[in-house]
């Protein structure tokens, strides 16, 4: 490690006159009366703002909820699960357990609209004056269409109009209870009919 050069004296006398004529960027001001304020011993220092309070809070927790406005209707099983129960209440827990075995059925998967109506018809009336009392119409859960507008189409129109052809006449009297079936006879794709004794 070699050891600092010291100067010589003419680099020392160099170096002074450079320094002399060198001038500070920021020079000081000198303290006078005039340039400096008059502090008053007395005088309190002015109160500290206070600090807010911040709670705990969760991002936009006070934005408006606007759910409702998605609140789409029930769907049929939702609907058919709240209506009340007309049946012998035994009978219908054990129908909606699939313990009941359904006397007679009717498959309208694959029909349209103006077919299935009267074959409906037909198989319920039928069926009522035959003496019978439980059915299972089985309508498929339907295939999802294009969705391409801004209202949601329903999937499976068939399973969605059976309970109303169920509720109207000529079949309203004869059924006394609609339910959708147990998965081991079509689940949401079916529905039991109970219906009322032929008089």
């Amino acid at each position: 490690m070699s050891r600092r050069r010291k100067l010589s004296p003419e680099e020392r006398e160099l170096w002074s006159r450079v320094a002399a004529t060198a001038k500070a960027f920021h020079p000081r001001r000198p303290f006078s009366a005039e340039t400096e304020p008059v502090l008053d011993a007395k005088a309190t220092p002015p109160p500290k703002k206070p600090r807010p309070d911040v709670k705990d809070f969760r991002i936009g927790q006070s934005a408006p909820d606007f759910a409702f406005r998605h609140d789409l209707a029930p769907s049929i099983s939702e609907h058919l699960a709240r209506q009340p129960v007309v049946m012998d209440r035994k009978a219908h827990r054990a129908m909606t357990r699939g313990k009941l075995e359904p006397e007679a059925k009717i498959d309208l998967h694959g029909m349209t609209l103006a077919e299935a109506h009267p074959e409906l018809i037909r198989f319920v009336l039928n069926a009522q004056d035959r003496g019978c009392r439980l059915v299972l119409v089985i309508t498929g859960k339907g295939r999802r269409g294009l969705d391409e507008g801004p209202i949601p189409q329903r999937q499976g129109v068939l399973r969605h109009q059976v309970p109303q052809w169920l509720r109207l006449p000529p079949l309203g009297a004869a059924v006394m209870q609609v339910s959708e079936a147990h998965l081991k006879h079509g689940g949401s794709g079916a529905y039991y009919v109970y219906l009322r004794r032929n008089r």
